[in-house]
């Protein structure tokens, strides 16, 4: 998540938690600090156990070959957390600096040698590594809110998806379904998804047709 998660339920401005709890795996009840900024809010505790149960499930347990990226990093719960249970790789990318200074603490903290933090523009970056062939198993999109990012980047998760890939979605609102769905929507197909107080999170994948058409 980035700085643009500013407002409350309320619309009040609301400051992140000064730290964030790994629930599960080699660092599990570790609480790693997170930047004290405005809209800087983590990823709940709840929802991420949640999250990734589904995961797990999907992936078989084996986390030992899954590839992930963190596309709007921030605070690195998600991106730690797949860390955490033995993901292969995890690249966690930023465009705050003083976010990314403090992930880069964080795996230092760790030793988290299969964590890669990276600074830069989501969008561009996510282009970038589609050029250059790059494709991961999960990818985590939880962009800041009111911004329609979520429209914006999602639809280039699909070249940089391995085939079967995983994108875990949290927003403010719920993804349409059937008849409401719009058009940067409708590759996709809806695994699971949940709410939990004002948050909205959703587990996606391509529609089969989509990879049978790219083959």
């Amino acid at each position: 998540m980035q700085k643009s998660k500013s407002q409350g339920a309320h619309g009040r401005p609301r400051l992140a938690p000064q730290q964030v709890r790994i629930i599960g795996g080699e660092w599990k009840r570790r609480l790693l600090p997170v930047l004290d900024a405005l809209g800087l809010r983590p990823t709940p505790d709840r929802v991420r156990e949640t999250v990734f149960n589904w995961l797990h499930h999907q992936v078989g347990g084996d986390w030992e070959q899954v590839d992930c990226l963190d596309l709007f990093a921030g605070s690195g719960a998600l991106g730690f957390e797949a860390a955490s249970r033995g993901a292969r790789a995890v690249t966690m990318l930023d465009f705050n600096a003083a976010a990314t200074r403090q992930l880069e603490a964080n795996k230092d903290t760790l030793k988290a040698t299969n964590v890669n933090v990276l600074r830069g523009d989501a969008f561009a970056v996510a282009r970038d590594m589609a050029a250059r062939g790059q494709r991961f198993d999960v990818i985590f999109l939880d962009p800041p809110y009111q911004q329609d990012f979520v429209a914006k980047a999602l639809p280039l998760c699909t070249d940089l998806l391995k085939e079967d890939g995983l994108v875990y979605v949290e927003a403010e609102y719920a993804l349409a379904q059937e008849e409401d769905t719009p058009d940067w929507l409708l590759p996709w197909e809806q695994i699971r998804a949940d709410k939990a107080g004002m948050v909205y999170y959703h587990l996606l994948k391509l529609k089969d047709n989509l990879h049978e058409n790219k083959a």
